[in-house]
């Protein structure tokens, strides 16, 4: 605590150009991701596809999936300066502290004195600037779905879904939101500079809930969850779940055709109870054992503790960005830098807290990808132990064709962006070099598997 206050006192230091700074992080955060695009656009120009995968995916398919990343990437490209465009100008005009009198005004002039306090107009000023925000996100978003997507054949989406989806949304963020919001405010301002481990046992609590209630009322709201019918793949998948000792409570198919073509598999759930989720565009493209092997490989993070190890990463996160929390939420130089003189509101400091904390976050998503594509192999070692290596690698081809995935990436886009390895090398340290090989378990002569280490930094 003492080094938390006395880091506070350091940093609130009259008329520190916070602004300037802020500004220059988000600036920077943007020119160095603008860098590492314009390197994996290069490598969407290539006309070959990667060695490993000359035998496996046509001409035209690689030509599909490069033009498919082309697409996204200009869009990207787009999309990201438009952000920052409207980062740099909610900054630069000082829409915050505009916005904070606005919604005070209206609250003066339209609700009773006893809810003119900060909280109410905490939940006022945030589902007002939430509403601009969506708003002139829009035609970013209509673009991305019935443009680029559907160009490329994934979109199944009507206008109408779409409109659905978005108002669900809304309504989902204010029946959520505002009562958890509330609870934020209220922790902060009645545990006084403790506030962070309270706040951080309430978060614990609040993710363990989200994990319980998802399933049950919010995910129905968008897909439809169906039992998986009798048959072999239920039965191979059940066979599976109880090889592992997997708690398997539910085996479910997920109506993903109705947004898109693109396929997945995943699991969810408390400890002793899981549940099972596969698209129908999965089971409708691969054979059964491929996608048993796809769930050996997710069965693969559960049994590996992956999912829980991540978890406990992020609970440590959230903690020290609340205890960082600490150490800016009264630094009133911070708040008079973007134009709060009078009044210091909490969400405020928070949303500054955020923009300042930027190279940090940076960082720490570079960490966790490379963690993440560390335990991506492990998984795949995982299924291959189980005898699951010939079938895990077809599906990962078949499903990269479906999803027109990116065949090869530059090495520090990569190591930046991607959760996953990409699958020249996840099929290298399968051991997979088209069936004849991978059926006599040897590689030709000169062959070597490619790995994570030889590209992460």
């Amino acid at each position: 605590m003492d080094v938390l206050q006395r880091l506070a006192r350091l940093l609130d230091r009259p008329k520190f150009p916070w602004k300037n700074l802020i500004v220059g992080f988000s600036v920077g955060q943007y020119l160095f991701e603008g860098f590492l695009s314009l390197r994996q656009y290069r490598v969407l120009q290539q006309k070959k596809p990667p060695k490993a995968l000359a035998g496996e995916v046509s001409q035209e398919v690689f030509d599909k999936s490069q033009a498919y990343g082309r697409a996204k990437a200009q869009f990207g490209f787009f999309s990201s300066l438009y952000g920052q465009a409207q980062n740099i100008g909610f900054i630069y005009y000082d829409i915050l502290p505009k916005l904070w009198a606005v919604t005070g005004l209206w609250l003066t002039k339209y609700a009773p004195t006893q809810y003119r306090g900060e909280i109410v107009h905490t939940l006022v000023f945030f589902f007002t600037f939430n509403i601009i925000t969506t708003v002139m996100n829009l035609p970013i978003s209509y673009y991305s779905t019935f443009v680029l997507e559907e160009k490329f054949g994934f979109n199944k989406q009507t206008v109408k879904l779409w409109v659905s989806d978005m108002l669900k949304g809304q309504a989902l963020m204010v029946a959520f939101g505002a009562p958890l919001l509330s609870a934020f405010l209220a922790i902060i301002q009645k545990t006084g500079n403790s506030f962070f481990y309270y706040l951080w046992m309430f978060g614990v609590g609040v993710q363990v809930f989200a994990i319980t209630i998802y399933p049950i009322a919010i995910l129905p709201l968008f897909n439809k969850l169906s039992p998986l019918k009798e048959g072999s793949l239920k039965t191979g998948v059940e066979g599976l779940a109880k090889r592992l000792d997997f708690p398997l409570k539910e085996l479910y198919v997920i109506d993903g055709s109705k947004r898109s073509a693109h396929s997945n598999a995943y699991f969810y759930g408390l400890p002793w109870k899981k549940h099972i989720v596969i698209y129908d565009t999965l089971i409708e493209k691969s054979e059964t054992e491929e996608v048993v092997a796809v769930l050996s490989h997710e069965l693969g993070h559960w049994s590996l503790s992956h999912t829980t190890k991540l978890f406990g990463i992020a609970q440590f996160h959230m903690f020290y960005l609340f205890a960082l929390f600490s150490v800016f939420i009264n630094n009133r130089s911070l708040y008079q830098s973007f134009g709060f003189h009078k009044e210091f509101p909490i969400i405020i400091g928070f949303i500054l807290f955020s923009d300042a904390l930027a190279p940090m976050d940076t960082i720490v998503k570079l960490l966790m990808n490379i963690l993440s594509r560390r335990y991506e192999f492990q998984a795949d070692e995982f299924a291959v132990k189980l005898g699951y290596s010939k079938e895990l690698a077809k599906s990962l081809i078949k499903l990269q064709i479906q999803n027109l995935s990116t065949m090869d990436a530059d090495w520090l886009y990569a190591s930046y962006h991607f959760s996953h390895p990409i699958l020249p090398e996840r099929l290298g340290a399968l051991g997979w070099y088209g069936d004849e090989k991978a059926a006599s378990g040897k590689q030709m002569d000169g062959e070597k598997p490619l790995k994570a280490a030889d590209r992460e930094l």
